[in-house]
């Protein structure tokens, strides 16, 4: 399927919808991003402004750059203005009735043969594409904050996409200068349906007293060599989302693994959702910073004899979801890999990790792990269990 892009849409210019303005009018699109009033609007161009000067001040972008960037943005208040768009890229909060609302318009507004994309995260884009009267030519095109910066793109395709609708959405992630993965339309795609239980498991963890939470924090860096430990990136990414996240994955999957931890649920019922509101796991202002206290008090789980070290305890049940999601044949391992490490700044992706530690390491981890540390990792997945059983010591 051949499909010209000449013009994009974009509706929603909170910090993710004018990061993709960026990505895209920095790809040579002319783009227009609408907002709902004039106040989000220019909330939004100070999101765009801020991030290009930012470019400029670090010598990634020239002056003559930031300034072609600029003139082909259009900012406006009316979704009317898309009726010449060739590809709409909805970016607003993560609430159906929301996202409703902006679908029906632009089915309506943009021409018939038009894509629609969803920056969605946890929504199914089935659901979304049904509000349509274009079903077939609604897509999701998952973004990962900060877009500008992150260099993947999950490309949703569900069971009434148009054939070709899906490579053009591809093709479309590759002239923007990012990786795309194609997923089925399934609860997390891939990259958070990774992420977030193991960032839950790290609160489970904590809110049981297994280890304070710059424990938890130091020895995920030391382990797994990764940015931030998972208390430290639950604030970052906002407790309220992680939430919405594991809340979306339960409904789907029903498995203990994707129940949320209590004290997840608490923080976010008190306002506690980490950098954007000031305090989390973690505070962040100027005020003295103090440990938010687990559920519990200082009644501390027995830890069972024979548990794994700390980092073992969280890495080998993430990595075992990965292998689950490989045997299931939603995922290759080469897409779980790319999705972690382009999407969640993995510097080794989860598989990679098994072929690294070993199958007979992790399986052994796993096996000593008690239930109540690790809910849903015991037994280990059927893949893990057949490549014990093969004697391999990796799955490539």
């Amino acid at each position: 399927m051949v499909q010209e892009i000449h013009k994009v849409g974009v509706v929603g210019l909170g910090t993710m919808g004018a990061g993709i303005v960026e990505v895209v009018a920095r790809a040579g699109f002319a783009v227009t991003g609408v907002e709902v009033d004039d106040t989000a609007l220019k909330r939004g161009r100070a999101h765009l402004e801020r991030s290009l000067a930012k470019a400029v001040d670090k010598g990634k972008l020239s002056e003559e750059e930031r300034a072609g960037i600029l003139e082909r943005v259009t900012f406006s208040t009316s979704r009317e203005d898309l009726a010449n768009a060739d590809f709409a890229i909805e970016a607003v909060p993560e609430r159906i009735n929301i996202k409703r609302d902006v679908f029906v318009d632009l089915d309506r507004i943009c021409p018939p043969g038009a894509i629609l994309a969803t920056n969605t995260s946890s929504l199914a884009v089935t659901e979304i594409a049904a509000l349509t009267n274009r079903p077939g030519k609604v897509v999701g095109l998952h973004f990962f904050n900060p877009a500008p910066v992150m260099r993947l793109i999950e490309v949703v395709t569900t069971v009434v996409t148009e054939p070709g609708v899906a490579e053009v959405a591809t093709e479309m992630a590759k002239r923007l200068g990012k990786t795309p993965v194609a997923v089925g339309d399934r609860a997390g795609f891939v990259a958070n349906a990774l992420l977030v239980p193991y960032l839950n498991h790290a609160v489970l963890l904590y809110e049981r007293g297994v280890a304070s939470r710059e424990e938890i924090d130091a020895a995920i860096v030391e382990a797994a060599k990764l940015p931030m430990g998972p208390l430290a990136l639950l604030d970052l990414v906002g407790l309220d989302v992680c939430l919405a996240v594991m809340d979306v994955l339960w409904e789907e999957f029903r498995t203990p693994r994707y129940a949320a931890a209590p004290l997840l649920r608490r923080m976010v019922a008190a306002g506690l959702l980490g950098r954007k509101t000031g305090r989390g796991f973690y505070v962040h202002s100027d005020a003295r910073e103090t440990a938010v206290q687990p559920v519990g008090g200082s009644v501390k789980l027995p830890t069972p004899p024979g548990t794994p070290e700390l980092a073992d305890l969280l890495l080998a049940p993430h990595i075992d979801d990965a292998l689950r999601m490989v045997g299931s044949g939603y995922a290759t391992a080469d897409d779980v890999d790319t999705a972690m490490r382009f999407g969640c700044g993995y510097p080794t992706g989860p598989i990679e990790m098994l072929d690294e530690r070993g199958v007979a390491s992790v399986a052994e981890t796993l096996a000593k792990v008690h239930p109540e540390l690790a809910p849903g990792a015991v037994p280990a997945s059927s893949l893990l269990a057949a490549l014990v059983a093969q004697g391999r010591q990796t799955l490539r």
